[in-house]
C-alpha cells in the first residue's frame, strides 16, 4: 500500500486512514479488548492469573483440550436495562484459550478462585524437571 501526501497534514492521513478497512490500522470499532490475564513460571510450574471481578466459581468453566487450557466465562443477560451514569467495570464474556508446552503436566493443574482472582497453577511434567545425573 502507497501513501500518497498531496499537501495535507501527515496526521489527517493518519488519523483518516485509522477509520478505513484497507489501511494498516484496524478500525476502532474491531479491535478486541483482551482480557486481565497475567501468566508466569516459577520454580513449581505454569501459572495464571485471570480476573473474574464479579464472578462465582460456577460461573467459570475450565477444560483441557489435549494441549489446550481452555477458561470460558458467558455473560447472561436477564434482560434487565440499565441506565449508567458511570460504567467501569466491564463484564463481558471472555473465552481464553492457551496452548500448554509438553513441559507442563496438564493432568495435575490446580484452580482456585479467591477474591475475584481465578487462579491456575499448572506444575512441571515429570521428564521436564531437572535432574542429577551421577558421574561413572
Amino acid at each position: 500500500m502507497t501513501l500518497k501526501l498531496t499537501g495535507t497534514d501527515p496526521f489527517d492521513v493518519l488519523f483518516k486512514n485509522f477509520f478505513n478497512n484497507d489501511s494498516f490500522f484496524a478500525p476502532a470499532f474491531e479491535s478486541k479488548i483482551s482480557h486481565p490475564v497475567d501468566i508466569y513460571e516459577t520454580d513449581n510450574g505454569l501459572h495464571f492469573d485471570i480476573a473474574c471481578t464479579g464472578l462465582e466459581k460456577k460461573d467459570v468453566n475450565i477444560s483441557i483440550e489435549g494441549d489446550i487450557l481452555r477458561i470460558k466465562y458467558e455473560k447472561n443477560d436477564d434482560g434487565e436495562i440499565i441506565n449508567f451514569i458511570h460504567k467501569g467495570i466491564a463484564r463481558r464474556s471472555f473465552n481464553l484459550g492457551y496452548k500448554i508446552s509438553a513441559r507442563f503436566d496438564l493432568q495435575n493443574a490446580d484452580a482456585e478462585m479467591s477474591n475475584g482472582l481465578l487462579k491456575i497453577s499448572i506444575p512441571f511434567a515429570e521428564q521436564a524437571k531437572p535432574k542429577a545425573l551421577a558421574i561413572k
